[in-house]
């Protein structure tokens, strides 16, 4: 019985504990505490910035393409966005460990990717960073294809085809980077869980990928190692 009180009482300390330390990354009125990155504006800096505040909402609105970068480094996290594609379906992403900017195509940061594109959420992405999962070569192709490179297999499949809410409806999409871990869920399943990640903290970023974007909640938990 004491035993049971005790676990009970600790995992209310940790959930307590956790939920206090939530802090959002978006205010909701500007982009404070991030930077872009959109190659073409380097040409043409009065192209318009594909992010943008809309309504309380932060909106990336595909085009020119890019990233939205945070200012500050993070490691050992959980982070929560909600998002939804109000409009047609399209691609965008989130960028975990980003650091080198423009390291694959001129255009994106070396960073592991939780994919959002719509029917891919949860998939892996690996750009110029690596991941292992269970069943690789299943879920990423033959081996000797791998790599993190242009011309490479870099994607690992999700785990769900069926994770998603129809198109127009709020997604949330919640991301454990923990030691060299990443897991995924999408609206409460547990799409991906990789190890061995090649980077353990850097910069968060969120894609303009060519499609629009809407964004209600962008917060972020610190956690502790498991060291610790």
């Amino acid at each position: 019985m004491k035993a049971t009180l005790l676990l009970s009482v600790l995992f209310f300390t940790f959930f307590f504990n956790t939920n206090a330390q939530e802090r959002s990354l978006f205010n909701g009125k500007d982009l404070t505490g991030w930077h872009i990155d959109v190659p073409a504006m380097d040409k043409d800096p009065n192209l318009r910035n594909p992010f943008i505040i809309r309504n309380g909402l932060l909106v990336s609105l595909g085009e020119p393409q890019g990233h939205l970068i945070t200012d500050a480094v993070h490691e050992n996290y959980r982070i929560e966005i909600q998002y939804r594609f109000a409009g047609k379906p399209g691609n965008c992403g989130l960028l975990l460990h980003a650091s080198t900017p423009r390291a694959l195509y001129g255009m994106f940061p070396k960073s592991i990717e939780s994919q959002m594109m719509h029917k891919n959420a949860g998939d892996f992405w690996c750009i110029v960073e690596n991941i292992e999962v269970e069943n690789m070569e299943k879920r990423r192709g033959p081996k000797e294809n791998w790599g993190t490179v242009d011309g490479k297999e870099r994607r690992i499949k999700n785990l769900t085809d069926d994770s998603e809410k129809p198109l127009g409806e709020w997604n949330t999409m919640i991301v454990e980077c923990l030691n060299d871990h990443i897991k995924v869920w999408v609206n409460g399943d547990m799409v991906n869980h990789g190890f061995h990640c090649t980077a353990q903290k850097g910069h968060i970023a969120l894609q303009a990928e060519g499609a629009e974007v809407e964004f209600r909640k962008v917060a972020l938990t610190p956690i502790k190692k498991l060291t610790e």
